[in-house]
């Protein structure tokens, strides 16, 4: 017990320590934000890192976020059910905003299940073909108007591979997030991914660097 408390009194002593770029000797490295991309994050893998072919790389959700998702979706349509069901046996007035009102809460769940299934399985790509990143379902080449694609990017601006920890904290838990961004030639960046496997970030960073034959900034061994 006691290990416990003081390995974890060491990472939030570090959390507080602001990561030097200087380290990096490198210019963009210095214009470049160290502070989360992204507000948030999964205490759990979200992603895998898969190699499609030998011009395309993908970041898939992992199963465990499409289970999930899914129970989101399931729980709250099976709540949204039964309410329905049970409400309808005893009243035989027929449908009333108060019959209706029990089954709204499940559907109010299946609605956030499904947003994040939809959301939380979207695309990751790095293509050489094309030469862009993307997030999403539709590859900027193959759209009229670029508004439709959030997040692109031509793999020729990415500068680096930045990875950052976040420490988030709420009244029920507490846990680190890992955020893999890509950086760009003028210091802005892109949010790839974020969950809190810091082994799986790694391990998918290294490879998605020997791809695009870019230098991993990774300030969480600092």
């Amino acid at each position: 017990m006691l290990k416990n408390l003081k390995a974890r009194l060491i990472r939030l002593s570090r959390e507080h320590v602001p990561f030097d770029p200087s380290q990096l000797n490198d210019p963009v490295a210095a214009k470049t934000k160290w502070t989360p991309a992204k507000g948030g994050g999964a205490n759990f893998k979200t992603h895998n890192l898969v190699q499609v072919n030998m011009n395309r790389m993908k970041f898939s959700s992992s199963l465990g976020a499409k289970i999930f998702y899914s129970l989101f979706l399931l729980m709250g349509l099976g709540l949204a059910v039964v309410f329905l069901y049970q409400q309808l046996a005893k009243n035989n007035s027929g449908f009333t905003f108060d019959l209706l009102f029990p089954s709204l809460f499940g559907l109010f769940f299946a609605v956030v299940g499904g947003l994040l299934l939809y959301f939380g399985t979207k695309p990751i790509v790095f293509e050489k073909s094309s030469g862009y990143f993307w997030k999403g379902r539709k590859n900027p080449e193959t759209v009229y108007n670029m508004s439709e694609v959030k997040d692109y990017v031509k793999l020729k601006d990415i500068y680096a591979l930045q990875i950052i920890s976040e420490y988030i904290k709420s009244s029920k838990s507490s846990y680190y997030s890992y955020e893999l961004n890509l950086v760009l030639n003028d210091a802005s960046r892109i949010n790839v991914i974020d969950h809190g496997n810091l082994k799986k970030i790694r391990k998918d960073t290294l490879k998605l660097s020997q791809f695009l034959r870019k230098p991993v900034w990774d300030a969480t061994i600092y």
